[in-house]
């Protein structure tokens, strides 16, 4: 599945087992290919940073996961110590791997913000953006999410189709996650 990145993938794998970040990312690296089909970022860079994105939830304590994320108010102070712990973690492995230097620091900067961050960097930046939140217009997020916020998956798909225009960075991210919204409507109603 990650080709040429299969050795960002095995040493990321061990901080991908906490949040459903192992489905999460596998999803939203299927969501950064499309993107990249369109919006012609730089595949060196986009691919290893949604592989990396989340792998600083490994340091944040699990009890504590849920006050970081999610539809309700969060605590941006711990969703930052992901994006931090993210960096720092994902800069040993490429460094590990003798990955190109300069595009390890363009990866660190896009993990270090990736969720704080209102403006992207760069296209990369964005596709990384929209990738990691196509996952939750994903059936297996609109599995997933609803349960671990205690919420209708009705509600909470209609919730995400009111996010779209003010999420999404690029026209491909919002045209996908309008098609998304649609199909996961569709289930529910069926």
């Amino acid at each position: 599945m990650f080709g040429p990145f299969s050795a960002v993938y095995e040493l990321a794998k061990p901080f991908l087992d906490t949040r459903n970040n192992e489905i999460h990312m596998r999803i939203s690296y299927g969501f950064v290919n499309k993107l990249l089909e369109v919006e012609k970022g730089n595949q060196a860079v986009v691919r290893p940073a949604i592989i990396l994105h989340d792998v600083g939830w490994k340091m944040v304590p699990e009890e504590l996961h849920l006050q970081a994320f999610g539809p309700k108010n969060y605590d941006r102070t711990i969703n930052r110590i992901h994006e931090v712990e993210g960096a720092r973690i994902a800069r040993q492995i490429l460094e590990d791997i003798n990955y190109d230097s300069q595009l390890i620091e363009e990866i660190v900067e896009i993990i270090s913000g990736h969720d704080s961050r209102e403006k992207p960097l760069s296209i990369d930046d964005a596709i990384v953006k929209d990738a990691d939140k196509l996952w939750r217009f994903s059936k297996e997020a609109i599995k997933i999410d609803p349960e671990r916020f205690g919420i209708d998956p009705a509600v909470h798909v209609h919730w995400l189709g009111e996010q779209i225009d003010e999420w999404f960075l690029t026209e491909t991210g919002r045209k996908i996650a309008n098609e998304e919204q649609r199909l996961r409507t569709l289930s529910l109603n069926s």
